[in-house]
Parts: structure tokens; sequence; C-alpha cells
């Protein structure tokens, strides 16, 4: 096929190695990409946000499949041009998009489906936010309404913290104030046609900056699958995924195909397993980005035939997902600064080194090459990608790697996976 993928990030980066994986030989072309991505794909000059353009470009190459990546182009309604013109795309529609881009949206969604969640309330001035957080106390959970990169949650203890997130973010719109959830957090994605959904692996993420879960939230700073702690709270994966697809996913996608919004793309449910059972966090409507660094390097069918098959409405025709039984370890470096301020342009060095290492492979984020050397564009910069038999070889492997590699300043948390491997 000739497939384009839309974004520039690790995530997107991820997506197009498993289609190369794939024993069938697409044409692959990105938009815009980054250094490590134009290793893989033809990088071409588009605006991924530009419902006309993606569309025109996609008609003019004769592209088969479109797959978005990131939210941007899903708000901006790039899906649904692509659907109008016949063309076959992953990812919803920007109706279906609220469910990220609205945290009111989603909430209503999940209480019009039976979907457990949090309580919230949704504040649209300061005066609110405090009485929001008076009445759902410590520790106060501010979110902004729509969309923040990764960076428009809050979870904290400090009341006044609370309100100065809530302040940066009121001037754009209303926020949500939540119930606090207390459990370990599990990523779990579903392939959706608008009526089927099939399930992946999960796989948990960490969002704090520092160890130990400590500084300020991030895009992602590293994730593990699959899930070995599911067997003692569920009897194990299969019977978790089973779950969570009888009682969250298939509830959200009957509700919103019923709303005449269907859901054509990647569910992502950001859970939390609480003592009164698993509870929706926030859903995204795309690839979760660092956990689909770690999903799809152990998924063993063909990545191509299954977006096919959801963009086209037959899921119906496929079986549910195998995946490896390795484990997979990713860790993020970021630029120094980041997430408030991050430095950029700085040179990076040692990926080939690192990529010799067993096992490893490295997903750009954000990199350039400027002069034939490579440099540094953004935060989060690249993902350090181990599989390995254990959780302990994975995990070695992916420092090993990350140890080759040069930034100045740049920084990673060093316990990723730590836990799993110590039990």
């Amino acid at each position: 096929m000739r497939i384009l993928v839309l974004g520039s990030g690790a995530r997107e980066h991820a997506i197009i190695l498993a289609l190369r994986s794939e024993e069938d030989s697409h044409a692959i072309f990105a938009a815009p990409g980054n250094a490590g991505i134009a290793r893989d794909a033809h990088v071409v000059d588009l605006d991924a946000n530009d419902p006309a353009a993606v569309s025109e470009f996609a008609l003019t190459e004769s592209i088969a499949l479109v797959v978005i990546g990131p939210e941007a182009p899903l708000v901006a309604g790039v899906a649904d041009a692509l659907r109008e013109r016949g063309i076959p795309v992953f990812g919803p529609g920007k109706a279906a998009a609220q469910l990220e881009g609205s945290k009111t949206y989603a909430k209503r969604i999940m209480d019009a489906a039976g979907v457990p969640t949090g309580r919230a309330v949704r504040a649209h001035d300061l005066a609110a936010v405090e009485a929001a957080l008076d009445e759902l106390g410590a520790p106060h959970v501010v979110k902004a309404d729509g969309l923040a990169a990764g960076k428009g949650v809050i979870v904290t203890s400090d009341r006044a913290a609370a309100l100065a997130h809530a302040e940066t973010y009121l001037p754009t719109g209303p926020v949500l104030i939540e119930e606090f959830l207390a459990g370990p957090e599990v990523s779990l994605f579903f392939l959706s046609d608008g009526d089927r959904v099939l399930p992946l692996s999960p796989a948990q993420d960490f969002k704090r900056l520092r160890d130990g879960d400590e500084g300020p939230n991030t895009g992602g700073m590293g994730a593990y699958s699959p899930l070995p702690w599911l067997l003692e709270r569920f009897g194990g994966e299969e019977e978790f995924v089973d779950h969570v697809t009888r009682e969250v996913a298939e509830p959200v996608i009957r509700q919103m195909d019923a709303e005449g919004t269907p859901f054509i793309g990647l569910l992502y449910a950001g859970l939390i397993l609480t003592e009164q059972g698993v509870k929706v966090i926030e859903f995204n409507a795309r690839f979760g980005d660092p956990e689909t660094q770690v999903v799809l390097p152990r998924l063993l069918d063909p990545l191509s035939t299954l977006l096919m098959a959801a963009a086209s409405g037959t899921l119906e025709d496929q079986p549910r997902p195998a995946f490896a039984e390795a484990t997979a370890v990713t860790v993020v470096l970021a630029s120094e600064g980041y997430p408030e301020a991050p430095i950029t342009g700085r040179p990076l060095t040692g990926l080939d080194e690192a990529e010799e290492v067993e096992g490893v492979h490295v997903a750009h984020a954000a990199t350039m090459l400027r002069d034939g050397e490579l440099h540094a564009t953004g935060g989060r910069v690249l993902n350090v990608v181990a599989l390995g038999t254990t959780f302990r070889e994975a995990r070695s492997a992916a420092y090993d790697a990350l140890s080759r590699i040069g930034l100045e300043g740049g920084q990673y948390r060093t316990d990723i996976a730590a836990r799993v491997v110590e039990n």
C-alpha cells in the first residue's frame, strides 16, 4: 500500500517502523516527519493540520490509507475531509475527536454510556474553581478542558498551585476539577471501526518528570509492556482486557455511534485501578506516546491490515491482535528545561552506538539534520526502545543504549520499569 502517516513524533516513528517491518513492502510517506522518520519514510512538505492540503496530496499521490498520529489534525477535521473524498483514514472525525479535545464532552459520553469514572466539576472562573477544590478536597486534580499537549493536568495537594494552574488555562476556556483517584494506572488501546473494537496489549507509562514520580507532569517519560502484575489483580492480561473492553470501550463506541458521531480510529483509555474497580481517567483519540513505542514492537499481526480494517469498517473480519511474549521498555531522553522551557538546538551524538545494543532501536521525537549533524528540536527528543525476554534484560539494554547518547543538559528517568523488575 501507499500509506501517509501524519505527525512528527516518536509515536509516528513507531507506527512507521511497525509498517516497515511487515513482509509486504509499503510506500510510506510522512508529514512533517523528523530526522529519524526521514530514514524510514518519504518525508513530504505538507501541513498536517490542513484538511484541504492533506486531501489533495492523498488524491494526487494515490494514497491508499492515511494514518493520523497526533491530536491536532483530528480536531482540525483532517479525517472528515479525507472521508469526504473517499480516502480511507485511520482517525476519528472532528466531532468524535472531541472525546480527547474536550474533557467535558468525554465526561458526558462516559456518564451516558455508564462508564465508571471520577466525579468532575466544570469551572469557568476562579471563584468556581475555588468552590470545586473545596468540594472535592485534596489531592487536587485540575485539567484544561481542551488540548494542552499532555501538559494541561496538575495533581497536587497544594491548593495555591492548583489555583495557579487553573488561572493559566482559564483565559482559553473552562477547566475541570476532578476527584482524585488512587491506584496503578494502565493505558489500553482499542482499534475501532465505529461499530466494533479490537484491543491491543496494555502498557504503563510514567508521566512525572523525575524518578519516584516526582516533578511536573509531562507528555510521558517512559513506558513498558506487558503488565505482569495484572495476573495477581485480574487473573491475567486477557481477563483484564476483556473486562475493560466490555465495561469501557464497547459502551463508549455504542454511545458515540448512537449520537451520530461514530468513532473510527484509535481509542486510548487511560485507566486507574482503584479499590472500587477500574475507572477511566481520560480518553485520547489517537495512539498514546510513549506507550505506542512499547506496544507495537510486540504486535505479531500486520499493523497495516488492522488499520485498514478499522478505516474501512471491516474489523469484524479480523481476529483479536496477537502479541509476542517479549518484554518492551522505552525511556525518553528530554532536553534541558523540559517541560517548562526546553532548551533546543543542541547536537545529538552516539545514536549509531546506541542502536548497536542488542534488542534496541531509537524512535525519534524531535530531531533534525543540520549540516549533516543531528540536533534536538523539542522537549522530548527521542525514545530508546528495548525488547528482551525479561524486563531485566530489556531495561538493562535500554539504559546501556541511553548511556551512549550525548545531549548537553539531556535528562531522563532512571527508574522506568524498575518496580516490575524488582517484583
